[in-house]
């Protein structure tokens, strides 16, 4: 028959572990709470200016300015109905509309144009590819403000300024180097036996493009599209320079005219108009945002 001894520091040992390791999961939890009061205090002062925003349309314009209270005293829909009606003799929905033009358009051109310039430089090999392909890069090194005078004098010579041509045009000749460039890497981490395998089908590069590389490419170009929708609605500089008639106006030009230096500015329908204008691209960005982190995400295709 055998005897179980106790031994008495095997008990201190294990009191000491235990305690050490309380000690442990109450430094983890204090460093948990920190980060996460830490992060909470960096997503309240980055949402602060929406949340003004969008407590600020419901308040009177003489509230907007100089009150230090964020709530409004006396909440109504008037900025919205005021915003809804337009202004100056063009509705809401005639600058809504001209903005989905140039969104529209510019996902459209950009998509089509990008997509086929990218093939092009990342499958086709042609005299000079690398040369051109360098020269595409080095245009995102140009500020818009150098070319911006020569091209006005281009269109303006052509009779094409108070259109959306010269908003447009560059969407469609793939001018944007930023989506070749992005593109052209999806496309280089695609394996090349599907192109190799398709030319033994009888395959040219329309079909290898439209039926293989499209298919997969569905990621970069609904990142494309996304950055290009935002871009192409908040842009202001572009409409502000080519645009004359109230009637092509876009939101963020129309936000402009209700700010005026010689008068009474209305700014609760200004912020009731943004807030409308930001619906759209935040809708947008819900619907496609999984494609929009599966296209970072995506480091190409092993087979």
């Amino acid at each position: 028959m055998s005897t179980v001894t106790f031994d008495p520091s095997t008990a201190v040992d294990l009191a000491t572990s235990a305690k050490l390791h309380q000690q442990a999961q109450a430094r983890l939890r204090a460093k948990a709470v920190v980060f996460h009061v830490l992060v909470l205090v960096v997503v309240a002062v980055v949402l602060y200016p929406a949340l003004w925003m969008v407590v600020s349309s419901f308040k009177p314009s003489s509230d907007i300015v100089g009150n230090v209270s964020l709530w409004p005293t006396h909440g109504s829909f008037a900025n919205f109905r005021k915003a809804l009606g337009g202004i100056g003799g063009v509705s809401f929905w005639t600058f809504f509309q001209n903005s989905v033009i140039l969104a529209v358009g510019s996902v459209v051109g950009i998509t089509v144009s990008c997509s086929v310039t990218a093939y092009a430089f990342a499958r086709i090999s042609f005299p000079g590819r690398n040369v051109f392909f360098v020269l595409m890069i080095g245009t995102l090194l140009l500020p818009f403000h150098v070319v911006i005078i020569p091209q006005y004098i281009v269109f303006n010579t052509l009779g094409l300024v108070n259109t959306y041509v010269p908003l447009l045009i560059g969407k469609f000749l793939a001018a944007d180097a930023f989506f070749v460039f992005l593109m052209v890497q999806f496309m280089r981490n695609l394996p090349r036996e599907l192109d190799e395998a398709a030319r033994i089908d009888g395959a040219g590069h329309v079909r290898i493009f439209t039926s293989i590389m499209l298919p997969l490419m569905k990621p970069a170009l609904v990142t494309s599209s996304i950055f290009a929708f935002i871009w192409s609605w908040n842009d202001f500089f572009g409409p502000l320079l080519y645009l004359k008639s109230p009637q092509f106006y876009t939101l963020p030009i129309a936000l402009r005219l209700f700010v005026d230096q010689t008068s009474v500015s209305d700014y609760g329908a200004q912020m009731a108009m943004a807030v409308l204008a930001l619906v759209p691209v935040l809708l947008f960005f819900l619907v496609f945002q999984r494609y929009l982190v599966e296209g970072v995400a995506t480091q190409g295709l092993k087979g």
